[in-house]
């Protein structure tokens, strides 16, 4: 599908349409997506956790869940959410502030595990000696803290991702999915016993399920989650693609007696699969309420935003069939844009920022990219001071991570001479887009494949010193970037909207945020930053 726009106007009433009949669509009465609210039913909406959160990890401790998802190629690595009730989840920190030192990147699938006290992490990296993917593990007693790394856990072949824990007569197991790099071998999934101590993996390794060939499984067999009930293990798993523009991921069941098997897939797979509202579900984790409600926390696409936003948190219940001892999905076969929730306190609408960064700045939740080195930043009287550290055609950057694909972000600057200072949309260091200000000259400028373009240069004669910057996205994709006149008026900078199809969105969608390019050991004047979420 293509779009052209010939205004600012058209791309605007032309998104308005298609969210009012999304809106109809989503919230028709013959429709399995979404629940009717009553009187006596307290809804939610998905995403539960709003943003690029793929891969997610739950598990609940006492009367708190806490969930991990995978950050790809941005530091700080693996984001930890915390919630009471599956709907509401703040953000509590990062697995590593700093990475460790056997990786490089491709920090995905997340396994979170509580025992005796101890929170234990596996996790997939690359292998900074090979590139290639291995499971490694790490232990805390307290999330809020970070923790502490114990290296590589498995290596398996060419690659081995995606690991899961679970119990088994007092006995921990690892499973993984394995053979996804080895020609002419079926993916599988893999299992083994660990050490009591869950940090060695001591048993044989053992096949649960294989990939089929043909079918909704030809693309391969990953993401599994495991659990017990009755005389049963279950198995929810992904197959297909599960990343960028042409996924088509999918869910499928499986069980077994035993968990060495032999398992037995349900006839009726795939049970969950994508829809106009959430595209490409897959890979999550199953926990349980104090009430015995299977809830899913999965990732998906938002069908309007899709992958400039990337795979979002959402929730799925699962129900029980007595009979057939199989589960299916409450709201059928796609992710329920609406739906029962968990408990009865009301979920909270997803905000934005906006602060003038006195005594705030380190709070904010930044990101970057994690191939760099960790950016470094001060704020001395209230001014977000980062350093141009990086000698690329991009700069320093500093981010967001984005929670919609339709916003308006400002950022307040001070401008310096030799320094560039921008507002940017950062997918890697070869490919970035942004508007920038050095002294009293502004630059629209986009780096494609490495390569350094200014698309517009304007001086800015007898205006003010201060400046902000500021760009209007619309379902993340096309942007306006211009400034605000101290009346509030914005000012753009081109008339056609920008397009930012070219940043990368396979595993990752593109954060927003600032970069600061030019003389070293001068570090960049932002005074405030604000991001409205449309």
């Amino acid at each position: 599908m293509s779009f052209t726009f010939s205004s600012p106007q058209i791309l605007r009433k032309s998104i308005g349409v298609l969210v009012v009949l999304i809106s109809l669509i989503l919230l028709a009465p013959c429709s399995a997506q979404s629940i009717r609210p009553s009187s006596t039913v307290t809804t939610y909406r998905n995403p539960v956790i709003a943003g690029d959160f793929a891969d997610p990890s739950v598990i609940r401790v006492g009367d708190t869940y806490y969930a991990v998802g995978t950050s790809s190629e941005w530091g700080p690595a693996f984001p930890i959410y915390s919630s009471k009730d599956l709907i509401n989840w703040t953000y509590i920190g990062p697995v590593f502030a700093k990475i460790p030192a056997w990786t490089v990147g491709s920090f995905w699938a997340p396994e979170l595990y509580h025992r005796d006290g101890i929170f234990y992490l596996y996790y997939t990296a690359r292998r900074k000696a090979d590139k290639h993917s291995f499971i490694g593990v790490a232990t805390t007693r307290d999330l809020r803290q970070g923790f502490t790394d114990h290296g590589l856990l498995l290596e398996w072949t060419s690659e081995a991702i995606d690991p899961f824990i679970i119990e088994d007569n007092q006995k921990r197991y690892i499973t993984w999915k394995a053979y996804g790099l080895d020609k002419g071998k079926a993916i599988e999934i893999l299992g083994a016993e660990l050490a009591p101590d869950g940090l060695k993996v001591t048993g044989k390794a053992f096949t649960l399920i294989k990939a089929e060939s043909t079918g909704w499984e030809a693309g391969g067999a990953e993401g599994q989650a495991l659990f017990k009930r009755g005389r049963y293990f279950y198995m929810l798993y992904s197959g297909n693609t599960c990343c960028g523009p042409q996924c088509n991921y999918q869910v499928g069941l499986a069980r077994a007696e035993r968990l060495q098997g032999p398992w037995e897939k349900l006839a009726g797979n795939p049970v969950l699969i994508g829809d106009d509202a959430w595209k490409c579900p897959g890979h999550g984790t199953v926990v349980t309420t104090p009430d015995n409600r299977y809830f899913y926390l999965h990732h998906a696409y938002n069908g309007t935003d899709f992958t400039f936003t990337g795979r979002q948190g959402v929730l799925s219940e699962l129900v029980w069939n007595e009979q057939t001892q199989w589960p299916t999905f409450r709201y059928g076969a796609s992710t329920p844009a609406q739906a029962e929730s968990p408990v009865k306190t009301p979920q909270r609408p997803i905000t934005g920022v906006s602060t003038d960064l006195a005594g705030t700045a380190e709070q904010l939740p930044w990101v970057w990219d994690v191939s760099l080195p960790t950016p470094v930043f001060t704020t001395p009287k209230g001014q977000l001071q980062l350093m141009p550290t990086t000698a690329n055609q991009v700069g320093s950057f500093l981010g967001l991570v984005l929670k919609k694909g339709t916003y308006t972000f400002s950022v307040g600057v001070s401008p310096q001479d030799k320094l560039l200072q921008s507002i940017c949309l950062y997918g890697d260091a070869n490919n970035a887009l942004g508007l920038g200000i050095r002294g009293d000259s502004l630059e629209l400028w986009h780096v494609k494949d490495g390569a350094r373009q200014v698309i517009k240069k304007q001086l800015r004669n007898n205006e003010p010193s201060d400046v902000t910057l500021q760009v209007r996205s619309y379902v993340g994709r096309f942007y306006e970037f211009g400034v605000l006149t101290k009346a509030g008026v914005f000012q753009r900078l081109v008339d056609t909207p920008v397009d930012g199809s070219f940043l990368p969105r396979w595993d990752r969608a593109p954060r927003i945020g600032i970069s600061v390019s030019g003389q070293p050991n001068k570090g960049s004047m932002i005074h405030s930053v604000s991001m409205k979420y449309n």
